[in-house]
């Protein structure tokens, strides 16, 4: 009997004991920089003359390790392993998937602070933030793996006197999963282990900046009791590798989470039918959003400019979910926004993620620094810069908490993802003006709403057009099997992560009618 799912505690770090068992982990990690990882096919293990070099991004000089860069020789090799390997997978018991992400969940919640010391390193994560996104890659197994098990008893349908009939879930095939840097553990883990439990083979290609940490997922499932070929580890390049394996005829499903530019190519080339392809190739994509927090003039401004704070700039802003928009009622808008910098400046330390305390960590590359700063540049034109604004990469990649004030609705900095910590302030007139703004971008990820009126908190839940919407909190944080997670229109395909229909998307309906 498999007990009910409950989402993995966070770690108090008030507690001297779990702040010591951090940092003594911390200094473990140390000791494996500069590792070598090898591609994993069909459960060999090989290393290629060409790696990626990945770097912490608070200290540009630590090599978190060198890791082995896929061809499309050896991808090709990777996906003939899966096909192989899937015309048996298919066929095991879903109590058999399932058992393994209990006993994957159980490994990392034992070594937990291992793996979130790992996110501290070659993510840059602050310590909750890391410790988060570790609970998180729990939550998805364990509840991935109930929900299998429910998915497994089929559904009703009805049958006559003359016949049996039954209706049931079949996997689809070959997946590709591609997955993002920013919660490196979390999302890699969940679109992966979504796709394995659902009887699929899987082709893994982590994001180039992040990928040892999934290297170390692949490890703990070995030791769970995956089979060899199951899932294949191969990082390597989007144009090369990416590319080759969403094109190819073989594959049955590609599941990525991303930017929207890369999203919508991998949907377009996922389109076309391939000589030799025998079905239509199913996407489940995550592109991201421009989230936007409404304050109504009724409402707890105290809570407001916590909600915004915190939204915007945890993990330094680079999270789909996070605030990079503010719409506020004109009555309250100067309060809010004095308040809104005021603990910008006063409360959100920036720094060196490997120290407890520190709030906000640095951006992942230098890509995504000089992106961030182009856009605050863009902002001194189009408002006025309020806090932050400036950039220092001189170690690691690391840019101030920035506030915009007084921005047109259809100002660039409030309809461009800009993934950083940077949040611009428009104002409106009435409640239903702020609605309209908050649905006047290409995005429909998440929102909220903070007002203490009952009738405006109804309208915004039929109005308000996005797929996760809060109610006097931030827009940030879904927890597995509390908030299924995902977005409407350019967020992606409409799959809620995290939700009880997550993994039919990984596979088809099966009628078989019996003749009595």
């Amino acid at each position: 009997m498999v007990v009910p799912y409950k989402h993995e505690p966070f770690t108090d770090f008030s507690v001297e004991a779990n702040r010591k068992a951090l940092e003594a982990e911390i200094k473990n990690i140390e000791a494996d920089l500069g590792k070598e990882y090898p591609l994993i096919i069909g459960g060999e293990r090989i290393m290629t003359d060409n790696k990626i070099e990945v770097v912490n991004p608070a200290n540009k000089k630590e090599v978190i390790g060198y890791v082995a860069k896929a061809n499309q020789e050896l991808a090709e090799k990777a996906h003939k392993v899966a096909d192989e390997t899937f015309d048996w997978w298919r066929k095991t018991k879903a109590q058999f998937r399932a058992d393994i992400l209990f006993r994957a969940a159980a490994i990392i919640r034992r070594r937990k602070h291992e793996f979130t010391a790992h996110l501290v390193k070659e993510g840059g994560k602050p310590w909750k933030e890391a410790d988060a996104d570790t609970a998180e890659a729990i939550d998805f197994m364990e509840y991935y793996g109930r929900q299998m098990l429910e998915i497994d008893k089929g559904a009703e349908v009805n049958s006559r006197p003359i016949e049996n009939n039954r209706f049931h879930y079949i996997p689809l095939g070959v997946g590709v999963v591609i997955s993002p840097w920013n919660f490196l553990f979390a999302i890699m883990a969940g679109t992966t282990v979504a796709s394995m439990v659902s009887g699929n083979t899987v082709l893994l290609k982590p994001a180039s900046s992040t990928p040892v940490i999934a290297y170390k997922m692949m490890e703990v499932l070995e030791e769970a009791g995956l089979p060899a070929g199951v899932i294949n580890y191969i990082p390597g390049s989007g144009k090369e590798v990416g590319d080759y394996l969403v094109d190819h005829p073989r594959t049955r499903f590609v599941s990525f989470t991303g930017s929207r530019d890369v999203g919508t190519r991998i949907f377009e080339r996922a389109a076309k039918v391939q000589p030799g392809q025998k079905w239509l190739k199913r996407t489940i994509i995550e592109m991201g959003g421009k989230d936007t927090i409404v304050v109504d003039k009724d409402s707890d401004l105290e809570l407001a400019a916590d909600a915004i704070t915190y939204s915007a700039f945890g993990f330094s802003g680079q999270k789909c979910s996070a605030c990079s928009r503010v719409v506020a009622h004109e009555e309250i808008y100067d309060e809010l926004l004095d308040k809104v910098v005021t603990k910008t400046k006063e409360s959100v330390s920036y720094g060196d993620p490997g120290q407890h305390d520190t709030y906000m960590g640095p951006v992942i590359d230098q890509a995504a620094y000089d992106k961030i700063l182009s856009y605050i540049k863009i902002g001194k034109d189009e408002g006025k810069l309020m806090a932050g604004g400036k950039g220092n990469d001189s170690k690691g990649w690391f840019i101030e908490p920035t506030v915009f004030a007084d921005l047109e609705p259809d100002a660039r900095l409030m309809q461009e993802e800009i993934f950083g910590p940077v949040v611009g302030f428009t104002k409106a007139k009435s409640f239903d003006e702020a609605i309209e703004i908050a649905n006047n971008t290409d995005y429909g990820l998440t929102g909220a709403v903070i007002t203490n009126n009952r009738a405006h908190i109804e309208k915004a839940r039929e109005d308000f057009q996005v797929g996760n919407l809060y109610f006097n909190r931030g827009c940030t944080a879904a927890i597995v099997g509390y908030h299924p997670f995902g977005g409407f229109n350019m967020s992606g395909t409409d799959s809620k992560a995290g939700g009880p229909d997550y993994l039919i998307h990984h596979m088809q309906g099966k009628t078989t009618s019996e003749m009595l």
